[in-house]
């Protein structure tokens, strides 16, 4: 097993290659960091993970981006050939780019896409979303399908395991448009067993199939700076290489498909429990008479200190709530993570809890508000 990272934007402060140890102890631990800059790219780092039979504690450097080291792994080396980092700047992929679902997350990543050149054709439910990238250079598809038939590689970032699944499969949905060849890219956050069957019926049609759920919010999609967690069809995920250089900061590839849903509903359930319990405490400093500013100023000079709280919180105290990240979207992912815990029959009560709290919140109709909204949960 392989798992690739791409980042870019590292700072002086980051560890140099030497510098970085190995992760994990312990039987099964064996793996390694290996690290290069992207050629005439100081800016962007590639990292491979990969796994030996012997845990190693140092770090090789890779001479090629998205390039397998033969002597580690075995197999042969390969390279995204067509997207190369030139001078900080990225050169677009020559395939052409469908993308499906331009909700807060989408608009985002399709305006980074056509900023740095690529050829992007977009649908939407709603068509007159479509408009302002029609006039940023975006070419107009008419269905999921026709979209699917004019472009090598699709993307669709929409809500939830429903609306996935009506995309691919419904009337003049993806699946009719796939051809052997094409690539689909399924961006939502929703369960492994949506991701399963899309996975089989995009293939069966001789389609190649990649998931690539996105961490980040509607301010980072728009600012390019979305963590990519990639799983499924690797050859798609190099494809895909100056799409995700466009759209993210990170970009992982974490083996087969179902691990990226699976790692991205586990990180949805701890930011969304997090920022519960964060909810909780300013409301409980209010009820026993302390300062909620105070509050925050404190928090924010310890160990927890980040920019989403500090965002957060004081969105909170200025009760704006608009939608960085939708309520409604964290209480589906919290659920998901819920029913993925007890098909593992592995415990999941902070997040059941959690839960609970943001269903109060959805009660209370803030679910098209933003997730620091379930704070409202606990002053009604």
């Amino acid at each position: 097993m392989c798992v690739f990272l791409l980042l870019k934007d590292l700072t002086d402060s980051d560890p140099e290659p030497s510098t970085v140890e190995r992760l994990g102890a312990g039987p099964g631990s064996g793996f390694k960091w290996e690290s290069s800059p992207v050629k005439d790219d100081p800016h962007f780092h590639h990292f491979l993970l990969s796994q030996s039979e012997k845990p190693a504690s140092s770090m090789e450097p890779i001479s090629k981006r998205l390039k397998v080291i033969e002597e580690v792994t075995g197999s042969t080396s390969i390279q995204a050939a067509d997207s190369t980092a030139i001078n900080g700047s990225i050169t677009p992929t020559d395939k052409r780019i469908g993308f499906l679902g331009l909700g807060l997350m989408g608009s985002g990543i399709v305006s980074n896409l056509l900023k740095m050149g690529h050829v992007v054709t977009v649908w939407n439910r709603t068509a007159e979303k479509c408009d302002l990238f029609i006039q940023e250079g975006a070419r107009l598809g008419r269905t999921p399908a026709e979209v699917a038939s004019m472009c090598d590689i699709t993307f669709s970032c929409v809500s939830d395991p429903k609306a996935a699944r009506d995309l691919v499969l419904g009337p003049s949905g993806v699946l009719q448009g796939i051809r052997p060849g094409k690539c689909y890219v399924e961006m939502s956050t929703v369960d492994p067993e949506t991701i399963t069957e899309l996975s089989q019926v995009i293939t069966s049609r001789g389609g190649r199939f990649l998931e690539a759920p996105v961490a980040g919010s509607q301010q980072l999609s728009n600012d390019g700076m979305l963590v990519i967690l990639a799983a499924g069809d690797r050859t798609v995920y190099e494809d895909c290489s100056s799409c995700f250089q466009a759209m993210g900061k990170t970009s992982f590839f974490l083996g087969e498909a179902g691990n990226a849903a699976r790692m991205m509903l586990i990180l949805n359930m701890v930011q969304g429990s997090f920022m519960a319990t964060i909810a909780e405490g300013l409301t409980l400093a209010q009820a026993t008479g302390q300062s909620q500013q105070t509050f925050l100023d404190i928090l924010c000079q310890g160990q927890m200190a980040s920019t989403f709280v500090d965002q957060k919180c004081q969105n909170i105290l200025q009760g704006n709530f608009k939608p960085d990240y939708y309520l409604k979207h964290i209480q589906k992912d919290l659920r998901l993570a819920i029913s993925m815990g007890d098909m593992a029959n592995h415990p999941t009560p902070m997040a059941a809890a959690a839960n609970e709290v943001y269903k109060r919140a959805k009660a209370l109709d803030q679910s098209d508000n933003d997730i620091s909204a379930v704070y409202r949960a606990y002053i009604h």
